[in-house]
């Protein structure tokens, strides 16, 4: 298959698993082999930049960043969001446990391809595995907060949700969330810019962003050194990330909490909660007994079987990953 069409498959996928809650676009690219090419690529984007420019011209520039391979991945991704718009959310409001077997399969067998990534196992490894599992798990059982309108939390929200985006198995938007950030950024501040065009809602956005560059910029760094001097403690660590956010997409759920606005109130959409973001893990039969709606048990299980068997498909992708 031709490299290009190759990176933007690969990006096309990221994008629809930025679309799901709860499933981050770097585990995607962790499977299909790209993820220390993305981290590195990342990296280049500095004030180093300005000195590549001034040596090399533009062209310096675009290398300095692997800006081909970028563009590239960055056209996947947002055609991968628009099909996960349009489609996946369709599956999702329709067909829950479905889709979340789908992903609950391709998370576990992530992390298995993680594993047989580890040369060689140790006390050191398995600290980091617990340690990135905990870290995970404990972070889909926190109540979210109520959040805040400071743009030092505005920036603070930015940093982590990138940094949340880059990291496999965490969400970008499972932070905002969590932080009480998603409604004031989302809908409060993106959709009323885009509505009535506001001076302050502008300058909210611009410090979002620049915290999101901040983030994506340190996070980049810091992943990049670790598997450049402890490759196989980051790979545990991360395996523990996976394992630990299964917790978060487990495919049969009851809600226990929408979101809501400054008021309290739950924000309605169409007669309906807008966004979940609490819930409960149940077996099969009780997801049927308190919600009225079907669990498609068998479906589930084969989809959690073809999700595992996607992994496999992709990781053969990674041998042909060179670079461009």
């Amino acid at each position: 298959m031709n490299k290009t069409i190759q990176t933007i498959i690969k990006g096309a996928a990221m994008g629809m698993a930025e679309v799901i809650p709860g499933v981050s676009g770097g585990t995607i690219a962790f499977i299909t082999g790209i993820y220390e090419r993305l981290l590195n690529a990342i990296k280049g984007i500095g004030p180093a930049l300005f000195t590549s420019f001034k040596k090399d011209g533009f062209k310096g520039m675009i290398q300095a960043v692997d800006g081909i391979f970028l563009a590239k991945l960055l056209g996947g991704m947002v055609l991968g969001v628009l099909i996960g718009v349009f489609s996946i959310s369709y599956l999702l409001e329709n067909y829950p446990p479905l889709v979340w077997g789908f992903f609950f399969g391709l998370i576990i067998g992530s992390a298995i391809y993680i594993f047989r990534k580890i040369t060689d196992w140790s006390w050191t490894k398995i600290v980091a595995f617990i340690l990135g599992t905990a870290f995970a798990y404990g972070i889909t059982t926190i109540a979210p907060s109520n959040g805040s309108e400071s743009l030092i939390v505005v920036f603070l929200a930015g940093v982590i949700a990138i940094s949340a985006l880059i990291l496999p198995g965490i969400s970008g938007s499972f932070m905002l969330l969590l932080m009480g950030m998603y409604s004031f950024i989302i809908t409060d501040t993106l959709k009323g810019f885009l509505k009535t065009f506001a001076f302050d809602k502008l300058v909210t956005l611009i410090v979002f962003a620049l915290g999101c560059l901040t983030g994506l910029m340190t996070i980049s760094r810091l992943l990049s050194w670790t598997f450049k001097n402890y490759k196989n403690v980051t790979l545990a660590a991360l395996a523990g990330f996976m394992v630990g956010s299964l917790n978060k997409i487990w495919p049969w759920r009851i809600p226990t909490k929408w979101l809501e606005d400054a008021a309290g109130n739950v924000i309605m959409k169409d007669g309906l909660p807008k966004k979940i973001i609490m819930e409960k893990n149940v077996l099969p039969t009780e997801y049927e007994q308190l919600s009225s709606l079907p669990s498609f048990m068998l479906g589930t299980i084969v989809l959690i079987v073809i999700g595992y068997g996607v992994v496999i498909l992709m990781s053969k992708m990674e041998k042909s990953e060179v670079a461009e």
